[in-house]
Formats: C-alpha cells, sequence, structure tokens
C-alpha cells in the first residue's frame, strides 16, 4: 500500500543508523518538552521570590516573619529572611541557567539531525511539530 500521492515513489530506504537519528531526533524533543515545563516553574518560582522580597524590606526589621522551610514556616527575623530569599534567588538563578545551557544543547542536537534527516530525505520526512 502507498501513501504518496499517485504517481509519486520513495527510492529512499531507512536505515537502521537513520532510524537511530530519528528516534534520538524524538528522544530530544520529548527531553526539550520537559525541560521548558521545568524552566517555566524555575521562572515562576524566581518571580515569586522576586515580590516577596520586595515586600519583605516593608517589614519593621523588628518584627518575625514566617519563612517557608520545606513543608513548614519558621519565624525568622526581616534581616535573616531577606539574606535567605537572596540565597534562594541565586540557587534558582543557577538552576534555571544550568535548564536553559540543556536546552541550548539540546537545540543544536535537533539542529544537527534535522540537517541531515533533511539531507536524506527532503520532503518525505516532516521533523516540525
Amino acid at each position: 500500500m502507498e501513501l504518496l500521492p499517485q504517481g509519486q515513489r520513495n527510492n529512499t530506504q531507512v536505515t537502521f543508523e537513520d532510524q537511530q537519528k530519528i528516534n534520538e531526533f524524538s528522544k530530544l524533543i520529548m527531553r526539550k518538552d520537559t525541560i521548558a515545563q521545568e524552566l517555566t516553574l524555575q521562572r515562576q518560582e524566581k518571580e515569586y521570590l522576586d515580590d516577596v522580597s520586595l515586600e519583605i524590606e516593608l517589614i519593621d526589621e523588628d518584627e518575625p516573619v514566617q519563612y517557608k522551610v520545606g513543608e513548614l514556616f519558621i519565624f525568622m527575623k526581616q534581616s535573616k529572611v531577606t539574606a535567605q530569599l537572596e540565597e534562594d534567588t541565586q540557587t534558582l538563578d543557577n538552576k534555571i541557567q544550568i535548564l536553559e545551557d540543556k536546552q541550548g544543547d539540546i537545540d543544536a542536537r535537533l539542529d544537527a539531525l534535522k540537517a541531515a534527516l533533511y539531507a536524506k530525505f527532503g520532503d518525505n520526512i516532516n521533523l516540525e511539530r
């Protein structure tokens, strides 16, 4: 059974190496989607920390502030909370940078695979979403 329109034939053979490239491309796309979701969550968390940092600066320095650590809240002085927020923000910035680097590496590999597969299969393969 032919899936191509009448009169068109595809004489390109899919080798084991080609199939491996197609499989790798698919896996990389799924990994890229996972990283994109994680990046969205981390950026959102950073925005929350930035907002909280601005609000904490308005509080009296002697007044205890509840700060979430894991699953519980503890009372801390405003100055300690500010320092902790800065530390948490730096940690998030590092996580975001690592995820962006991974995403860049995946994009570079996807581009290389696309070029190789389109060079061999031309219009007979669709690697776009």
